[in-house]
């Protein structure tokens, strides 16, 4: 099977609608690509804001996170630069302690065809727990353990913690990450990019 233009796929992934009857708030993928964007993000899946602007990290975690990587909105939204592919593209439901996880049926389907039509990327963010999980594998430790020793993701991928406000502790708890780890990923993000 020839794999269909980039264009194509994501007109494809946009009109997914495989899970709409497991979806609260029904089905919109929210992704961005371009064949030239040389910075990918992986992040666990749209909040219900998200959802609602279909604007991916237009939240306060999205806040934290271009604070940490040190880009500005016009230049993390530029998809010719950043692409930002979640573990799961549409919104999963609310649980007890705050969004339900990813749909597992998601990056199965759609990373092996996004990323093989990706030819640029240089360096990719594994957000959370659940993209590291699956990029990196359980045997590497729980998130802190993977944040901390993310030389050893390197050069293909960088582990960071979830930006989101219910993080705040996690972050308190670890100043390492905020003195250490965070200059590191600016420098990485810059020589990836290209600089400003």
């Amino acid at each position: 099977m020839t794999p269909l233009p980039l264009t194509d796929l994501l007109r494809e992934v946009r009109g997914c609608d495989d899970c709409a009857a497991d979806l609260p708030l029904g089905p919109r993928p929210v992704l961005r690509a371009d064949v030239r964007a040389r910075l990918l993000i992986i992040g666990q899946a749209p909040g219900t804001r998200v959802h609602a602007t279909g604007v991916p990290w237009n939240d306060p975690s999205g806040d934290t996170l271009r604070d940490w990587l040190a880009l500005e909105p016009d230049r993390f939204y530029d998809q010719t630069q950043v692409a930002i592919i979640p573990m799961g593209l549409c919104y999963p439901g609310r649980g007890r302690s705050g969004d339900l996880p990813p749909r597992p049926e998601c990056a199965p389907r759609w990373h092996p065809r996004l990323f093989g039509a990706l030819p640029a990327i240089r360096l990719t963010l594994l957000v959370g727990r659940y993209a590291q999980e699956a990029y990196l594998g359980r045997a590497r430790g729980g998130v802190s353990e993977r944040v901390s020793r993310y030389a050893e993701a390197l050069p293909e991928f960088f582990p960071l913690p979830h930006p989101s406000p219910r993080n705040r502790l996690w972050l308190r708890r670890r100043p390492w990450f905020l003195d250490e780890v965070v200059p590191e990923l600016r420098r990485r993000v810059q020589d990836c990019l290209g600089g400003s």
